[in-house]
């Protein structure tokens, strides 16, 4: 679902300036949300756009959509701390901002680094199919990219894939090896928000068909130790994804939101030849990950 924002409203948002954000130890403050909804509830046609998105996002069969933010990128500049406020404005109407990264800002850069694994996110290759924070016991409720600029080379589209829709496609034996809690991946340290490290898990995390995680990586088949039975069951689910994949190339400016109890996601290889596009014009994404509201309104 790619929505675009209302003439009216890029308008009247080019012209509104909202706060600096403040931080709830790893999370968006509330009364920064509060100043940010009042704000933006106060243009043309911003709730008809939000309404929008929340049904992209959670009705049914949804689960993914691409903010269409180009035209206010390119009048404030995509790197202006006013533009990156109104992208994150735009992300607490659908939930709670937050950094599960100490370390790093709210916004965490994901650039391109030619020597890096290049299965990575930051790496050049493909990024085969995911969620994010997958080993804790509770990921992101939502994942978010905004996209500053593209491979100037004209790779890397994103893919992403309706995970239940795939689950529902296998044998009932491969999902009841699905649900055994028979799957590692990765490390757990310095996280915020995220609960515990989950280890070892089950790609289906929930006994009701179609609800809950489905806590997927492809990176685990081969740096895990996995039984012979349930590696098979996981390749049967990571060529299922493929199969149902869509695949899109984000321009200046999107900002796709991927909720990650319905969509997995991942990236097509970038193009041949980053060592010789300059560091400052390769492909740059900004990470933001989201916690859904509890019943008062707060993190959960």
């Amino acid at each position: 679902m790619f929505i675009g924002i209302p003439h009216e409203l890029e308008a009247a948002l080019i012209d509104r300036s909202l706060p600096t954000w403040e931080l709830d130890g790893p999370y968006l403050a509330q009364s920064t949300m509060k100043e940010y909804r009042t704000e933006l509830r106060a243009t043309p046609r911003f709730e008809e756009t939000a309404a929008t998105l929340h049904h992209a996002l959670t009705g049914e069969g949804g689960g993914y959509a691409v903010l269409r933010l180009g035209s206010l990128a390119k009048a404030l500049g995509s790197d202006d701390d006013r533009f990156l406020r109104l992208a994150t404005a735009f992300a607490a109407e659908v939930a709670v901002p937050f950094s599960p990264f100490p370390r790093w800002p709210l916004w965490k850069d994901i650039g391109v680094k030619v020597d890096k694994d290049p299965g990575k996110s930051s790496g050049i290759g493909y990024n085969a199919f995911h969620m994010d924070l997958v080993n804790g016991t509770l990921p992101p409720d939502y994942s978010t990219l905004l996209c500053v600029r593209p491979d100037p080379l004209g790779g890397g589209p994103s893919i992403l894939s309706d995970a239940h829709a795939a689950v529902a496609r296998l044998s009932e034996d491969s999902r009841a090896l699905l649900a055994e809690p028979a799957y590692n991946y990765g490390t757990f340290f310095d996280l915020f928000g995220v609960g515990e490290e989950y280890k070892p898990f089950p790609i289906l995390d929930s006994s009701d068909p179609g609800k809950g995680f489905v806590r997927f990586t492809a990176k685990m088949l081969e740096r895990s130790e996995l039984g012979q039975a349930h590696a098979e069951a996981a390749r049967e689910l990571a060529e299922e994804l493929v199969q149902g994949q869509v695949s899109f190339m984000l321009q200046p400016g999107d900002y796709l939101i991927v909720n990650q109890r319905r969509f997995l996601h991942g990236r097509e290889a970038l193009h041949s030849g980053q060592d010789t596009v300059p560091v400052a014009d390769r492909r740059l994404l900004l990470q933001l990950f989201l916690r859904a509201r509890a019943d008062n309104g707060s993190a959960a």
